[in-house]
C-alpha cells in the first residue's frame, strides 16, 4: 500500500489500486481538484496533472514536497528533535507558530505528530489537533525517504489553492478528472463543504464538454445505505468499492461493519 506523505480525512489509499483499474487506458492531463492526501495522484502517477484544494496551507505543503523535498525533510527533523528534547510544549509552540504564519514546514511536523496524524482545522482556519502523546512521530529519516519518493512522483504536477471549478477550468475532451469531494453525509470530517446543486451542475458541464470523470462519493456501511440519489443522466456506471470496516461501530458496541464507497463514471 502507498505510504502517505500527507494524512488527510477520507484517504483513498486502500482503494487506490481498484479505482485506478477503472481509469481510461489513455488520457491527456489528469485533474484532481480535491487533492487531499493525494493517494490517487500517486497511484495514477500521470506525466502531467493539475491538482487543487481550497485549503491553501495544504497546497503550499504540496508545492514544498514537489520543489524542496530535502529542505522539507530537514525542517521536520529539526522540529522533531526539538519535540524529543523539550517535550509537549514544543508541539504547542510550533502549532501557535503555524496558526500565525501558516508555514508548510510547521504543517508537515504537526501532521506527523498530532493525534492519528490527521490534519484538522477549526472554523477560523487554525490547526487544532492535539499532540499524540503516546507516539513520538515518524522517524525523520523514514519521512525523508517518503517525501523524496513522493517528490519524484509529482514533478509533473501543478497545484492550485482554488475552487474545484476553477482548478478544472482548462480541462478538455481527452483529459480525465478524478473527484473526491466532501461527502454528502459526512460534512463535519472535511475542510470546507460544497454546494450540492452547484456540484451537479458542474458534473453536467463536464459531460457537455466531453470530459471523462470518476467520482468517489457516499456508499454503504453495514445495513445502512448512504448512497446519494445522483441524477442518472449524469453518469453511466456506478460501482461499490470496499473500504474496510467501520471503526466507529466497533468502538461503540464491538460490532464490525463493512464499508463500501461509491464510484461513479460518466463513460
Amino acid at each position: 500500500m502507498i505510504k502517505p506523505v500527507i494524512k488527510w480525512s477520507g484517504s483513498k489509499r486502500s482503494q487506490s489500486s481498484k479505482i485506478k483499474s477503472f481509469f481510461p487506458t489513455s488520457f491527456g492531463t489528469y485533474f484532481e481538484p480535491f487533492i487531499g492526501g493525494g493517494s490517487m495522484l500517486y497511484a495514477v502517477s500521470p506525466e502531467k496533472s493539475i491538482c487543487g484544494d481550497i485549503c491553501k496551507p495544504l497546497i503550499d505543503l504540496w508545492k514544498e514536497i514537489r520543489d524542496n523535498p530535502d529542505q522539507l525533510a530537514d525542517g521536520y527533523s529539526e522540529r522533531w528533535n526539538r519535540l524529543q528534547e523539550e517535550g509537549y510544549t514544543a508541539y504547542y509552540n510550533i502549532r501557535d507558530d503555524f496558526n500565525a504564519n501558516k508555514s508548510p514546514y510547521d504543517l508537515m511536523f504537526l501532521s506527523r505528530t498530532c493525534v492519528n496524524g490527521l490534519i484538522r482545522f477549526n472554523d477560523k482556519g487554525e490547526f487544532n489537533n492535539s499532540l499524540h502523546y503516546s507516539r513520538p512521530g515518524i522517524n525523520p529519516e523514514s519521512l525523508r525517504a517518503i517525501i523524496k519518493d513522493w517528490s519524484e512522483h509529482i514533478q509533473g504536477s501543478e497545484f492550485f489553492a482554488d475552487d474545484y471549478i476553477v482548478t478544472t477550468n482548462s480541462a478538455k475532451s481527452g483529459d480525465v478528472v478524478y473527484l473526491d469531494p466532501p461527502y454528502f453525509h459526512t460534512k463535519g470530517r472535511y475542510f470546507g463543504t460544497i454546494d450540492y446543486e452547484r456540484f451537479l451542475e458542474y458534473l453536467d458541464d463536464l459531460n457537455g464538454r466531453g470530459i471523462k470523470y470518476l467520482l468517489s462519493f457516499d456508499g454503504k456501511r453495514g445495513e445502512a445505505d448512504y448512497t446519494v440519489d445522483l441524477p442518472k443522466e449524469l453518469y453511466k456506471r456506478h460501482e461499490f468499492l470496499p473500504s474496510g470496516n467501520s471503526t466507529f461501530k466497533k468502538v461503540i458496541d464491538g460490532e464490525t461493519e463493512k464499508v463500501f464507497e461509491s464510484l461513479y463514471m460518466n463513460y
